[in-house]
């Protein structure tokens, strides 16, 4: 399947007319069996694609909420192995919701490439998104995942220009991960003329749907960015009903609260069309 997952949910959710819901978690956050239960209840809240974090300790691209998500995990036990165990046992359950892993060069790298892209073949990983390699340094890398039918996800920002867009479309796959600020997650969203005009270039030069992502927290905006976009990324909100339920001793109530918020961001994204 591989990537054909990533090509037929985007595919389905344009024949309804609708933006894909791409809900992100950081994997083992806040340990690695409430860390599944979440992913569950985002499939059951109407997440069309998930993006798994792989929990690094130097998270450059990253805001407070999910830097604080890394660090609950890795105290967890978590780990880029770690993470790729959790997509296996999501996977056994679950055939056809697309699994992107979205990380850090380091891991992988420690891991090897070849490794790696084994490792994520037989976990039924889709894609994956090294946030800090850009393509002019992921040759190798993309080759391992090429061979093995796995998407280099790229990313796009408001100061991409289009010679430079044109450079990350050549060899990307899957979707174009559109950052709608220059800035680190959950650190809000730029204007929507300029998101417009970055999609729109994203979309035309890389001839893959474009997910808009970074800062995205409320039904409202997300409603915004699925009339603009063929997906929408929610990372930090759903993160922090897991920090909040750690913080108050009450652990297992993050994977209802990650529920409610996936659903009303979900409800938003289907009828923001209509």
């Amino acid at each position: 399947m591989t990537t054909e997952r990533i090509q037929k949910t985007f595919a389905a959710c344009a024949a309804e007319n609708r933006a894909a819901f791409v809900g992100y978690l950081m994997a083992s956050d806040p340990d690695p069996e409430t860390s599944f239960e979440c992913l569950m209840a985002l499939v059951e809240a109407g997440v069309d694609v998930i993006e798994l974090g792989a929990p690094f300790t130097d998270p450059m691209a990253d805001g407070p909420a999910i830097q604080k998500a890394a660090i609950r995990a890795l105290n967890a036990g978590g780990s880029l192995d770690a993470t790729l165990g959790l997509a296996e046992r999501f996977r056994s359950v679950n055939d056809s919701t697309p699994l992107i892993v979205m990380g850090y060069a380091n891991p992988v790298h420690h891991m090897g490439y070849e490794a790696f892209a084994g490792r994520a073949e037989a976990a039924g990983i889709d894609g994956l998104i090294t946030v800090d390699l850009p393509p002019e340094e992921d040759g190798p890398l993309r080759d391992a995942l090429a061979a093995r039918g796995i998407a280099a996800i790229r990313l796009a920002t408001p100061t991409t220009t289009e010679q430079r867009m044109a450079r990350i479309a050549d060899g990307a796959g899957g979707f174009v991960y559109y950052v709608s600020v220059a800035g680190v997650t959950g650190a809000g969203t730029g204007s929507e003329d300029e998101i417009r005009v970055g999609v729109e270039r994203a979309r035309r030069l890389s001839r893959l749907p474009v997910a808009v992502g970074f800062g995205v927290r409320t039904p409202e905006q997300a409603a915004t960015f699925a009339r603009l976009a063929d997906g929408v990324v929610v990372g930090s909100a759903l993160v922090e009903e897991v920090r909040k339920a750690t913080e108050s001793g009450h652990i297992k109530s993050c994977v209802k609260g990650v529920s409610v918020v996936a659903k009303s961001l979900s409800n938003a994204i289907r009828s923001a069309r209509a």
